[in-house]
């Protein structure tokens, strides 16, 4: 049987939660230079998408062994992705952020994308092991 610590940490090991951490510290360092006018709008809005997709992650994965629950939240997941990719194309069309830095994120929130949709379509690879 797998320890509360393991069952706890064991959303904080997939590759998608990792990638989508990452992605959403990247854009609260990057929203850090948004324009003080922005702080309750755009990049408000931005840092919550972003960290929804990881509440989202931890939450499925808890859930699992209930594969249409899972693939919802992984849904709610992905929802929440594109929702970030809109506000960076706001922050790109406002010049808050450069080219490069557009380009760079929305590569990393696409790759997000792509791992979520996986999970969607295949939840009973990420069933709970049966001891």
């Amino acid at each position: 049987m797998e320890s509360k610590r393991n069952m706890a940490g064991g959303f904080r090991e997939l590759t998608v939660y990792k990638k989508a951490f990452a992605l959403a510290m990247d854009i609260f360092e990057i929203t850090k230079t948004f324009p003080p006018e922005e702080k309750y709008e755009l990049t408000d809005q931005i840092r919550r998408s972003s960290r929804a997709v990881c509440r989202a992650i931890g939450e499925g994965y808890r859930k699992r062994q209930y594969p249409k629950h899972f693939s919802s939240k992984m849904s709610d997941s992905d929802m929440e992705n594109t929702e970030t990719q809109v506000s960076l194309d706001f922050a790109l069309e406002c010049k808050y952020i450069s080219r490069k830095e557009y380009d760079s994120l929305l590569q990393k929130s696409e790759e997000v994308g792509r791992l979520l949709n996986h999970m969607v379509e295949n939840p009973e690879k990420y069933l709970p092991r049966r001891h």
